[in-house]
């Protein structure tokens, strides 16, 4: 019997060695879950012999759904809307109908010329299989200002998606100890200042006196806002993508 590729191919279902899935809760917006990746570190041991237990280390996951063991759809069904919600939630938009689907759009002069080259094998039309059933409405902003992230920060909104992305972006750095002598420096918690953190010390170029940093230690949704609001960042989320993560 030959092995199919099916059989012995990876799926994306599947976790990776010594670590999990795992998600950080919100606390503006509790309902914000912030997918992360826990990794399991070995224990340290010591030249007498004694064995330390090192606390697991949580990194970035980007894998979207297919990270999560817990999701059991497929990529024929799309992505999950994991914004929609939020989108709603701000009561400025509204749904619409889109106009329908042009030979154009899938690269056909006319309807005639479509129906002529589906007729190859090779070159027929086949529509992605999760867009047969039914179909999210386009959306359009429904009180008059725009629905973009860059407005709402400067309303002096914190919005799902900035909280969302202060807290990937921080990383549990609130916690992490500011440690000062040199035999803890090498421990996984430690948090090394850069060049610019020590504008003040006399030995630093001088440029990092006249133009500081403006990254604190700790990301928060009120430090992602305001970087928002002045242009300094973006978030790159339209309303009718609602499956997009916030970055």
């Amino acid at each position: 019997m030959i092995a199919t590729k099916d059989s012995f191919e990876p799926h994306s279902s599947e976790q990776l060695p010594a670590s999990k899935k795992v998600f950080v809760e919100g606390k503006i917006h509790p309902d914000v879950r912030v997918p992360m990746r826990e990794i399991e570190v070995s224990p340290t041991k010591s030249y007498t012999g004694a064995v330390t237990t090192n606390a697991p280390v949580r990194v970035y996951d980007c894998s979207g759904p297919w990270g999560d063991p817990a999701f059991t759809g497929s990529s024929d069904e799309g992505l999950p809307a994991l914004r929609a919600k939020w989108i709603q939630a701000r009561g400025d938009v509204a749904e619409y109908d889109g106009r329908e689907v042009k030979p154009m759009d899938n690269g056909y002069l006319s309807g005639k010329h479509a129906e002529f080259a589906s007729k190859a094998e090779k070159n027929r039309l086949v529509e992605f299989p999760g867009l047969l059933g039914q179909r999210r409405k386009p959306l359009r902003a429904s009180k008059g200002h725009p629905v973009t992230q860059l407005w709402y920060a400067k309303q002096g909104i914190i919005t799902p998606e900035m909280e969302f992305i202060a807290i990937r972006e921080n990383m549990g750095r609130a916690k992490m100890a500011d440690m000062a002598k040199d035999n803890v420096r090498n421990i996984l918690d430690k948090q090394h200042a850069g060049s610019s953190q020590l504008a003040s010390s006399e030995y630093s170029p001088s440029v990092f006196r006249r133009f500081p940093q403006r990254i604190p230690t700790e990301i928060t949704p009120e430090f992602v806002r305001a970087e928002v609001a002045a242009g300094r960042a973006i978030i790159p989320v339209n309303i009718n993508h609602p499956e997009s993560e916030p970055m």
